[in-house]
């Protein structure tokens, strides 16, 4: 299972709207077959794993980091698949709790005379699918936030200058950190400020880049920003309210998809809205890049579940820009709280992942991120 959970982390942030599964195939004490989720959802991991095995697939068993599909989508059930190919046995990770499968992928295989042991390495496998339980579950995707602050907790200087506060390890493995993700998503300030390309840089990893996300109210990004100039090479999508969405509009012969989402009272774009209509969109893990306006934002709306936070040894005082803007927490009890889960050294930086202290509890070691360091 552990083999299975791993080859499931090679296409995470490219299968969704589906879970990133995977599968391997054991007959007599040797792996015959290994698949994991494709991109865009299929094939899923249990069919190619069961293509590479052919007729060794009888009588073995097939463990899988979730639970097999019992629906016709696009293409049959899995569970279909590993009757078809007559497995003796299933082990499974976690259950799905999509509707459409929940407990009905295990009680096919059980009544096709096929033996089925639930829950091995349960704990992982709910991290590792999170963001999939997550829009099953709530309708939205798992949204984690990247923070590159300083030991003050600052983001940029008094004069914005922001570039770079953490060394090149800590920004290699925030490039690693997209390629893992859906998409990922930035305030319109930061486009301003900025002007970021956000894509995955890392040698190999380009064609790993998630889908671009911005989030401005008057739907006003510059058609001459990298990020228009390059829509029609890795997508773009811009979250807006009605008073935006002519601006918007505009910007979709240059490839920029609208989103149009509900406003607060101040006319900003309504975060929980907007993560509910990227979630009906498919996506399943959204790594929220900046600024501080937009952090603090997602916070008080409680829709955080995960924080990366990378420290670098530097201090620029008060008068420098905070890494989360305004929350108004009057008492602390209403903070949003996390729970630290892995620390690693980039460089001369230094990166933690701290999670929601609703989600369930991780074993560390066993965490994608703690892996990926």
């Amino acid at each position: 299972m552990a083999v299975a959970l791993r080859l499931g982390l090679r296409n995470q942030g490219r299968t969704w709207p589906n879970p990133a599964v995977g599968c391997v195939v054991v007959q007599g004490g040797r792996v015959v077959g290994r698949g994991w989720t494709q991109e865009g959802g299929r094939p899923h991991g249990e069919v190619m794993a069961l293509a590479q095995a052919g007729e060794a697939a009888r009588g073995a068993t097939a463990y899988v980091s979730l639970e097999p599909c019992a629906h016709h989508g696009r293409t049959p059930p899995c569970t279909q698949a590993l009757i078809e190919a007559g497995v003796a046995r299933v082990v499974t990770a976690i259950a799905d709790p999509d509707p459409r499968v929940a407990g009905r992928g295990h009680a096919r295989l059980r009544a096709a005379g096929i033996a089925v042991t639930e829950g091995v390495r349960r704990g992982e496998a709910d991290w590792q699918h999170a963001g999939f339980f997550s829009k099953v579950r709530q309708g939205r995707p798992l949204v984690a936030l990247k923070l590159a602050q300083t030991l003050d907790g600052r983001i940029a200087t008094s004069h914005g200058e922001s570039q770079w506060i953490t060394g090149p390890e800590a920004r290699a493995r925030g490039h690693l950190l997209r390629a893992t993700h859906d998409a990922i998503l930035v305030g319109s300030g930061t486009v301003r400020a900025d002007d970021p390309a956000l894509t995955c840089r890392l040698p190999g990893l380009a064609a790993r880049s998630p889908v671009r996300v911005v989030v401005d109210g008057k739907g006003a990004l510059d058609p001459a920003s990298v990020l228009v100039r390059t829509a029609g090479e890795v997508p773009v999508w811009l979250v807006t309210t009605a008073a935006g969405a002519e601006h918007a509009a505009a910007l979709e012969a240059a490839g920029v998809m609208p989103v149009v989402v509900a406003a607060t009272p101040s006319g900003q774009v309504d975060v929980r809205a907007a993560m509910q209509a990227l979630g009906a969109r498919g996506l399943t893990r959204v790594l929220v890049e900046g600024g501080a306006g937009l952090a603090a934002a997602l916070l008080a709306a409680d829709v955080v579940d995960r924080l990366h936070l990378f420290t670098a040894g530097r201090v620029l005082g008060g008068d420098a820009l905070a890494a989360v803007g305004p929350l108004a927490v009057a008492a602390l009890a209403e903070a949003p709280r996390f729970r630290h889960m892995t620390d690693d050294v980039c460089g001369d930086d230094r990166l933690q992942l701290w999670s929601r202290q609703r989600e369930a509890a991780c074993s560390p070691a066993s965490s994608p991120t703690s892996a990926a360091c």
